[in-house]
């Protein structure tokens, strides 16, 4: 009968399916979706929703944003959503979908692997919470994400996982979930540092809202809704908030002015439920974190929200 690997073996199946480790800063060498996907496109012309003022007042005008990521850890966990970057020749492990005390199976709405994980992938918090799992293949441009991720024996257990080639613009099935509510990638979305360094963010960045502040529905791209209410106070999944274009960023550094840029162009892209106007990025010890914090002087009522598509209730 086998028996369940204990520390040293474990310690061997990791060095055996292991490569040696990429610099993650070279994700940025590789095209993260086509330019032609929403994803990517410039939205700094796009029309107001009629809806804008009353959906602000519902999120709260004196709110300011929230950098969830940083340098360093936050009761013991490195502060942010982590991903790996990872070779073609990285080996592929299997996923097995499975319930929790922390979440349920939507493995009938996941992608299934095997995927190029590495065992020793880095968890977000440590396991505790959400528990992102991120993987790029910079090779074959695709990425793979796990949510509520734990690793056992020789592959991971997740709640649910997606896969998505960052060659093409395509999307998931509408209706289903991915490692986010949304349905939407999350690593696309993450404000990384090593694009700061670039001082460019070409992508609109992920963020959270309290539950009874979001709408029962989704905009495209997003492609999975959350339960709660309907109104025109309300924000759907996929929606996106823009800075303002008059915004004064002249008094920021120039790491939350390449952030501010970003805002004004691409926009805040709602992903899932969470904290208020926190939005998401990648745990690295150049940030500063009370540089971050100044981000909090940019308040909701800097924003506005984009016209809405067709809101998906299904």
């Amino acid at each position: 009968m086998e028996h369940a690997p204990g520390n040293e073996d474990l310690e061997q199946l990791v060095e055996e399916k292991e490569q040696d480790p990429i610099n993650p800063g070279l994700v940025e060498d590789i095209a993260i979706f086509p330019p032609d996907h929403p994803l990517n496109v410039d939205i700094s012309n796009h029309t107001v929703d009629q809806n804008s003022d009353a959906i602000l007042h519902t999120i709260g005008l004196d709110v300011g944003l929230f950098a969830d990521f940083g340098s360093g850890t936050y009761q013991g966990s490195p502060i942010g959503i982590p991903f790996v970057a990872v070779g073609g020749d990285q080996p592929k492990v299997a996923v097995t979908f499975r319930e929790n005390n922390y979440d349920g199976n939507y493995g009938d709405e996941s992608d299934h692997g095997p995927f190029p994980i590495p065992l020793d992938a880095s968890v977000e918090g440590n396991g505790e919470g959400d528990s992102h799992v991120i993987t790029v293949d910079i090779d074959n441009g695709m990425l793979y994400e796990l949510y509520n991720a734990e690793q056992v024996g020789e592959g991971w257990e997740a709640s649910s996982a997606a896969r998505f080639d960052l060659k093409v613009t395509a999307f998931r099935p509408a209706g289903w979930t991915s490692a986010d509510a949304a349905g939407l990638p999350i690593f696309p979305l993450l404000v990384r540092y090593s694009e700061v360094e670039k001082g460019d963010i070409d992508h609109p960045v992920r963020f959270t809202l309290e539950r009874d502040r979001i709408y029962e529905g989704y905009v495209h791209p997003a492609r999975h809704l959350v339960s709660g209410e309907t109104g025109d106070h309300l924000l759907p999944f996929g929606a996106r908030l823009r800075l303002k274009a008059d915004f004064d960023i002249s008094g920021f550094t120039e790491t939350n002015q390449a952030i501010l840029r970003a805002l004004k162009k691409y926009g805040l892209i709602l992903a899932d439920v969470g904290s208020n106007m926190f939005l998401s990025g990648n745990p690295d010890d150049h940030w500063n974190n009370d540089d971050l914090k100044m981000l909090g002087n940019v308040r909701v009522s800097d924003f506005e929200v984009l016209t809405l598509s067709d809101i998906a209730t299904n």
